[in-house]
């Protein structure tokens, strides 16, 4: 790699032209958070203004259809700025003091490694954000569902005590 800058291995990258909301320029191995409407999408920034990024059906980027379980996703490897679609975004290296990331290398290897392969998407338990922080860290993990995790639990609880209660009152209407 040495001192090499992304515009000479790629004419068509300008320098800054990737800048996260906290003014920080991407380097390869870098997780990226895009902010959309409703969730988090995660990708893996491998250089030269490329991410690799973990898909269903290409509509990481659209929050109006939540996927189907069982449905296949696509690792594509896009433009940063064409999976941004004008939405925020952040460098986001968040489990760096818990995990040892790998070796860049290694990470931009494998993530370049996955680019057209179809594999099984599960919203709890292989998201675009799993897909980035195994590509990183090894591990397979989703801060966004271990969050949603506590609050989807506390509203399936009151959902379970909601839906008992209308049942024991219809039960009850139709002893009468």
């Amino acid at each position: 790699m040495g001192s090499s800058s992304s515009s000479a291995e790629n004419p068509e990258y300008q320098e800054g032209e990737n800048t996260d909301l906290n003014g920080k320029d991407p380097k390869p191995g870098d997780l990226i958070e895009i902010f959309r409407v409703g969730y988090k999408h995660w990708a893996v920034y491998i250089g030269s203004g490329y991410v690799v990024h973990f898909v269903v059906n290409g509509l990481c980027c659209s929050s109006s259809r939540v996927p189907v379980p069982g449905e296949m996703g696509v690792v594509m490897k896009e433009k940063l700025q064409e999976v941004l679609k004008g939405d925020r975004w952040r460098i986001n290296n968040y489990l760096d003091r818990t995990y040892k990331p790998e070796q860049i290398y290694a990470i931009v290897k494998q993530a370049s490694g996955f680019i057209g392969a179809r594999l099984p998407y599960n919203l709890v338990s292989f998201n675009c954000e799993h897909f980035a922080n195994e590509l990183r860290y090894g591990k397979r993990t989703s801060r966004q569902v271990i969050h949603a995790g506590v609050g989807v639990g506390g509203t399936m609880a009151g959902l379970v005590i909601l839906a008992g209660t209308v049942v024991g009152a219809l039960l009850g209407l139709g002893r009468n």
